[in-house]
């Protein structure tokens, strides 16, 4: 089968690998149907996942159909499925609090780090009984592959970490897919505000469907404030990953406010505590458990919560380095959230 597997070094390549076969009775064999690129395929394109090593399939967010299942996978053939981009045992310590991104035991995020990933023909999901959605006939692939892990990503990490309720002021800083799914997704909880920041001419406009107000980096702070009665943001999301972007996070909280990391770092950032000690500032990271995703497709079929406006860019699988070429430059080609299919 073809897949897209990391060459190291930044290099990528749609190459030939040998198809994926079942290797424990909880795992399943998918067809691949839709398949997106994650801004952390371009973390680990940019060297900030080490533990990803050259030779290793990409991807973690699909829909698929089940062509081979394993004896104890909850699955049967031609089931079509969502794929989690987190792969919970269920039986772990960490699994057992419902934290399946920790898992202990062979889970966690693994797709497209630790083991082959769905960008490709075909793929392998380990602890199917738990970590794969059997889909309605309600929901595009297309659509359904948005809570494999962005839409539960910015719920869990984002808004519900950053205690968004009604009436509060939140920013995001980063308004690409993740940025954008945590404004949508705070939207259920009626805030007073939605400000977005984000340096992309492109990505502002597009995030107007979701945010009040759309600003650049520069004249965050002061637009910020505006809409915070001069104190700043009841919550403040980061959505991109970078030194800058966190730091830019905690001028923009305001005291006895939260801030919700949910980017990538790959290097350090600063922790100005000499000033944020005094001003009862709580900070929170995270990596998605997949806890919502039952819930958050159950709302979409419900018709409240709907985040196919992030689409802006369909290919085929063949079509993957094209893609992936187009989502990594967003300025110019106004990409949000690309999605692949055959």
């Amino acid at each position: 089968m073809k897949a897209l597997v990391y060459q190291g070094n930044g290099e990528k390549l749609w190459t030939s690998v040998p198809d994926p076969v079942i290797e424990d009775d909880r795992d399943v064999v998918m067809q691949v149907d839709a398949v997106t690129i994650c801004g952390t395929d371009l973390h680990i394109l940019s060297g900030d996942v080490p533990e990803v090593k050259p030779g290793r399939v990409l991807g973690h967010e699909a829909v698929g159909t089940v062509v081979a299942a394993g004896r104890a996978s909850g699955r049967a053939e031609g089931d079509r499925i969502l794929a989690s981009c987190i792969s919970g045992c269920g039986r772990c310590a960490a699994c057992r609090f419902g934290r399946y991104g920790q898992c202990r035991n062979g889970g966690g995020w693994v797709l497209g780090h630790l083991i082959d990933g769905v960008q490709a023909e075909f793929a392998r999901i380990p602890f199917a009984d738990l970590s794969t959605y059997v889909l309605p006939d309600t929901v595009s692939d297309q659509t359904a592959v948005l809570f494999a892990d962005i839409v539960p990503t910015a719920y869990e990490v984002g808004v519900r970490n950053g205690q968004v309720e009604p009436g509060s002021v939140v920013a995001v800083v980063g308004a690409g897919p993740i940025g954008w799914s945590a404004m949508l997704c705070a939207q259920l909880y009626s805030p007073a505000h939605i400000v977005a920041i984000d340096p992309a001419p492109a990505r502002r406009q597009a995030a107007l469907r979701v945010a009040d107000t759309v600003v650049d980096p520069d004249h965050a702070e002061a637009t910020v404030r505006r809409f915070g009665d001069g104190l700043g943001a009841d919550v403040v999301i980061e959505a991109v990953g970078r030194p800058e972007t966190f730091e830019l996070c905690t001028r923009l909280v305001r005291p006895g406010g939260r801030v919700a990391n949910v980017g990538v770092h790959g290097e350090p950032a600063s922790l100005h505590l000499e000033d944020l000690w005094i001003r009862d500032v709580t900070i929170t990271t995270g990596l998605v458990d997949g806890w919502s995703t039952r819930k958050l497709l159950d709302m979409h079929a419900e018709g409240l919560l709907d985040p196919s406006d992030l689409l802006t860019h369909r290919f085929t699988l063949a079509n993957m380095i094209d893609a992936y070429d187009v989502f990594a430059a967003p300025a110019g080609s106004g990409a949000v959230k690309v999605v692949l299919g055959r």
